[in-house]
C-alpha cells in the first residue's frame, strides 16, 4: 500500500545540517507527526561557490549548483518544511515544481518575496507580518513530555544521586551577534559555583557545538568544584535529560533555541549575560521577562513558576489548520 493509499503524509525537513536551525525544521515536522500519520525525511543542503547568497533572479538553475545529502526531486512532498539560508531558493520554487500540491513552510524570516510560502514561521521578535505570517516566541523545537521522560529514563543512575535542587547550565558560544571568550567564560564560573553551592545542589552542565574549546575548559576546570556532572562531549549529550532533570535553568543569552527549549519545562531560567547582543535579541528577552519565564543572572538562583511555553505545538495547530482548508479548497 503506498503512503498516499494508507493516508499518511510525506513530510521533508529541509535545512542547511546545523543543529540549532535543523532542530526547528525537525521538531515542527515532529509535532505534526504526532497529530498525522506521517513520514518525516531530513534534508540538508548547500549550495557551491557560495551561491545561495546570491539573489534568486541571477542564480542558475538550482539543481546545476545545489549539495544535498539525498534529491530534491519528484516526488515531492505533502509537506515541506524548511528553515536557514540555504533552504530559502528551494523553498521559494518547490510549491512552483509541485504544481501547488506541496504545502511549503518557511521558518525563521525568509526576507523577501513571502507570497511564495504558505506559512512563515518566525520569531515575534522578528516583527514580521503578512497574511500567511504566523509569529511565535522563540524557535520551533524537539522538545516534548515524551522527549523528556524518555532521555531522562536513559541518564538517571549518573543523575538520580545528585544533589537537589539540580540546576542546569546550557552553554551556548560563538555566534553572529554573541561572544564567549576566555575572560568571560573565567567570570561565569566565578559566578555560577559559589551560587550553586549556596543552595546546597548540584550543576548539570551541557555544551553546544559553538562553544570555544578554551571557554570549554576553562568553565570545566572552573565549576569541577561543584557537584554534579559536566558533559565532556564524549557519548549522547545528555541535554534533554538536564532540563528534564533540572529545577532551575541557566542559559546563556546567545540562542533563542536554547532558551525557548528551556521555557518548555516551566522551570525558572536565569539568562548569563554574553559579550554581544542586538536588538533582536533584546527583544526577545525582553519578551521572556515579561512573561514571568526568565531573568537576569544576577549571582543568586531563585525558583518561581509559569506555564510552559509550547510554541511548537501552537504553530502546528496553525500549520494543520491551513494545510486542511487548501485541500478541502482543492477538492470543492
Amino acid at each position: 500500500m503506498t503512503e498516499a493509499a494508507a493516508g499518511r503524509l510525506t513530510i521533508w525537513a529541509v535545512s542547511d545540517g546545523r543543529a540549532g536551525i535543523e532542530a526547528q525544521v525537525r521538531g515542527l515536522a515532529e509535532a505534526v507527526a504526532r497529530r498525522r500519520p506521517a513520514n518525516i525525511v531530513v534534508k540538508r543542503v548547500d549550495w557551491k561557490w557560495g551561491l545561495g547568497r546570491t539573489p534568486l533572479t541571477l542564480m542558475p538553475f538550482p539543481p546545476m549548483t545545489l549539495r544535498a545529502d539525498s534529491p530534491i526531486a519528484p516526488p515531492w512532498p505533502d509537506i515541506w518544511i524548511g528553515a536557514g539560508r540555504a533552504s530559502v531558493p528551494l523553498s521559494r520554487r518547490v510549491g512552483r515544481w509541485s504544481g501547488g500540491r506541496t504545502f511549503v513552510v518557511q521558518t525563521q524570516d525568509p526576507r523577501r518575496a513571502l507570497h511564495a510560502f504558505d506559512l512563515v514561521v518566525p520569531p515575534l521578535h522578528d516583527r514580521l507580518t503578512g497574511p500567511n505570517v504566523f509569529s511565535i516566541v522563540g524557535a520551533p523545537n524537539r522538545i516534548n513530555t515524551d522527549r523528556f521522560t524518555r532521555d531522562l529514563a536513559r541518564f538517571r543512575p549518573r543523575i538520580d544521586p545528585l544533589p537537589q535542587p539540580r540546576v542546569a547550565m546550557i552553554v551556548g558560544g560563538k555566534s553572529k551577534a554573541h561572544n564567549l571568550p576566555p575572560s568571560r567564560a573565567r567570570e561565569m564560573a566565578a559566578e555560577v559555583a559559589p551560587a550553586v553551592e549556596a543552595i546546597g545542589g548540584s550543576l548539570l552542565v551541557s555544551f553546544t557545538r559553538r562553544t570555544p574549546e578554551p571557554a570549554r575548559r576553562i568553565l570545566t576546570a572552573g565549576l569541577s568544584g561543584v557537584p554534579g556532572w559536566i558533559w565532556d562531549g564524549e557519548d549522547d549529550n545528555p541535554y534533554f535529560a538536564f532540563l528534564a532533570a533540572a529545577d532551575i535553568i541557566l542559559v546563556t543569552e546567545d540562542s533563542t533555541n536554547l532558551a525557548t527549549d528551556a521555557a518548555a519545562t516551566g522551570k525558572p531560567i536565569h539568562v548569563l549575560a554574553m559579550p554581544g547582543g542586538g536588538v533582536k535579541f533584546d527583544r526577545f528577552h525582553q519578551d521572556l521577562r515579561l512573561r514571568g519565564i526568565a531573568r537576569p543572572f544576577t549571582g543568586e538562583l531563585a525558583s518561581w513558576t509559569y506555564p510552559p511555553l509550547d510554541e511548537t505545538d501552537r504553530a502546528t495547530g496553525e500549520l494543520l489548520r491551513r494545510f486542511d482548508a487548501r485541500r478541502a479548497a482543492a477538492r470543492d
